[in-house]
């Protein structure tokens, strides 16, 4: 029986050095001992004179930094059929490749992983009121009144409430299971026998702001959820209450948060995400002492950025293998997803 020839496949991207980072020696290795695998790194800026070159294409690797191709251009690579995309959120780039009958894998629920798990250890250390406990630990009298510093109303039997509830809800709510929680849910589009799975509770918007202890944004970056997080939502927060945001910046209107923070310093916010990103020179985010910033880290970073790669070539696996895939991304689920 004739062997059938490995397939073409090709790195796009803007910047080399993030498939270098991401992929590294030992998954690129992992791809060439699985392919035909283009020697140069194919970027919005050289396409045109790679295109010649890439007539048998049919799988590209990627990650952060993949140029968005409009679908003329994604017509000139006739035998394209995947793109394996070692990253989370592919709104930027999807619709013309799905319309031209492209499949789309994305290594979103990876990147979930520590997005979860960050935003875990930020939930429990707000519990204990860390944040606000730390801060009053500098002030001038501390060594006279450390006793009377600031603590929270602890993690057994508190309540946090997931505003979404997509891949990274659902992995945080199954990592706060075993600290007795009782987790709230904001999310329309999830069925009930979804949230009882992860034994989660659905509430309104209003109802997680007003009851929570702790309110974690993981809304999808979406038109419709831009600035959906709001002035009366945060005023209504409970005492001591934090707001924790690692979904994105422009979901939350910023200068309301900031009213909000000026009035009440006995709320804290925690903000991996800004818009923009980073804050204007002159924000209060940078002088508010309930404002804690961190650039973005929150998603994989240093050696995590492995496992989105070994999530792509796994799918890559099953597809040429003929198994089930796990992560193609559709056009229904762009609808919802991050």
């Amino acid at each position: 029986m004739t062997k059938r020839p490995l397939p073409q496949a090709a790195f796009f991207c803007n910047n080399s050095r993030a498939i270098d980072n991401v992929y590294g020696e030992q998954r690129i290795e992992a791809v060439r001992s699985r392919t035909r695998l283009y020697a140069g790194t194919v970027g919005l800026s050289n396409f045109t004179e790679h295109v010649p070159h890439l007539q048998e294409l049919e799988y590209i690797f990627t990650t952060w930094g993949f140029p968005s191709l409009d679908e003329s251009q994604i017509a000139s690579l006739p035998r394209l059929k995947a793109v394996f995309y070692a990253a989370g959120s592919v709104q930027g780039f999807a619709r013309p490749f799905l319309a031209s009958g492209v499949k789309i894998f994305s290594a979103w629920a990876a990147n979930a992983i520590p997005v979860a798990e960050f935003t875990l250890a930020q939930i429990l250390l707000s519990c204990k009121g860390y944040f606000r406990n730390t801060r009053e630990c500098h002030l001038p009298d501390y060594r006279q009144s450390h006793r009377k510093c600031h603590s929270g109303t602890g993690i057994y039997g508190n309540s946090v409430a997931l505003i979404g509830f997509g891949m990274i809800g659902r992995k945080l709510a199954d990592l706060l299971r075993p600290y007795h929680l009782d987790v709230m849910v904001v999310d329309p589009f999830v069925p009930d026998e979804m949230l009882a799975a992860h034994q989660a509770r659905r509430v309104t918007m209003e109802a997680a702001f007003a009851e929570a202890y702790i309110v974690s944004n993981h809304l999808p970056n979406l038109p419709a959820t831009k600035g959906i997080l709001n002035e009366p939502l945060f005023s209504s927060m409970r005492q001591d209450a934090t707001f924790i945001n690692t979904g994105r910046g422009a979901q939350v209107v910023e200068a309301d948060l900031i009213r909000v923070l000026q009035d009440r310093p006995d709320l804290t916010a925690l903000l991996d995400v800004t818009f923009p990103e980073p804050p204007v020179a002159d924000s209060p985010f940078y002088t508010l002492p309930n404002v804690q910033l961190s650039s973005h880290i929150a998603g994989s970073i240093g050696h995590e950025v492995h496992r989105m790669a070994d999530t792509v070539i796994e799918e890559f696996d099953r597809l040429v293998n003929g198994d089930p895939t796990r992560y193609e991304v559709t056009e229904k689920l762009l609808e919802t997803m991050a």
